[in-house]
């Protein structure tokens, strides 16, 4: 037997799952197993869960890490993150640099809570300084989860590949059902008015998506409009 998997005949194992264990002498490749990942991977989300549990509400805003000082959406975000906390909010970003570091500032600067959560990433030197509350992630779907079960909302500052990798897969888990409704807002007309123009003129035309799959978005550059959805939100809730 080996554990509740019976062998039998060529199928015996020579050892016993508990001398593998603790016979120190054998090769270290074990850790780079799929089982021994399955660990790592309950691991992170114990350790999200336990740490964000208690967050209360809470509004993620992504955006680009490439974002520099200076620059207007930069300022943007730090009144993103500043006037969420007016309203009651936590502020959740990746953690990183660029437009995540601008909400991450706002929010702390504002004597709220200033979430981040990380990627284990080649190029990224980990959590910017304005993060009081910080988790890495090695997983990218641990962190996505995260992201959608303590939000109450997202706000999207203009990004690359990561930041529609983010919006996009909100909005499919809103669009099956998989989530309640939460809103979206996209900050900077001119930035994000060309993708919903190809979202309306191709994909809606094409019939692949519904006017509702549309709706979910709303697109603007007033911070106080994108924070009197969230706040609305969560008083529908």
């Amino acid at each position: 037997m080996k554990g509740p998997v019976m062998q039998r005949r060529g199928q015996v194992d020579g050892t016993t799952t508990d001398q593998r264990l603790l016979d120190s002498r054998g090769p270290s490749d074990w850790v780079h197993t799929d089982p021994w990942r399955v660990l790592r991977i309950q691991a992170e989300f114990v350790e999200g869960f336990g740490s964000l549990a208690e967050l209360g509400p809470t509004v993620c805003v992504f955006g680009s890490a490439r974002i520099p000082v200076g620059d207007p959406s930069y300022a943007v975000g730090e009144q993103v993150g500043r006037r969420l906390v007016e309203e009651g909010f936590a502020v959740m970003t990746g953690g990183g640099p660029g437009a995540m570091e601008a909400a991450n500032k706002g929010a702390c600067q504002a004597g709220g809570t200033s979430v981040g959560l990380g990627i284990e990433l080649p190029f990224e030197a980990g959590l910017n300084e304005w993060v009081d509350v910080g988790i890495n992630f090695r997983y990218f779907f641990v962190r996505k989860t995260m992201f959608v079960k303590y939000s109450q909302g997202f706000i999207v500052l203009p990004g690359g590949l990561g930041t529609l990798d983010e919006m996009f897969e909100a909005l499919t888990l809103a669009q099956t059902q998989k989530v309640t409704a939460f809103p979206v807002v996209l900050i900077g007309t001119e930035y994000w008015s060309g993708l919903l123009a190809w979202l309306r003129e191709t994909v809606l035309a094409g019939g692949m998506i519904l006017e509702a799959d549309l709706d979910r978005l709303v697109l603007t550059d007033d911070v106080e409009e994108a924070v009197a959805l969230m706040s609305a939100a969560r008083s529908s809730r």
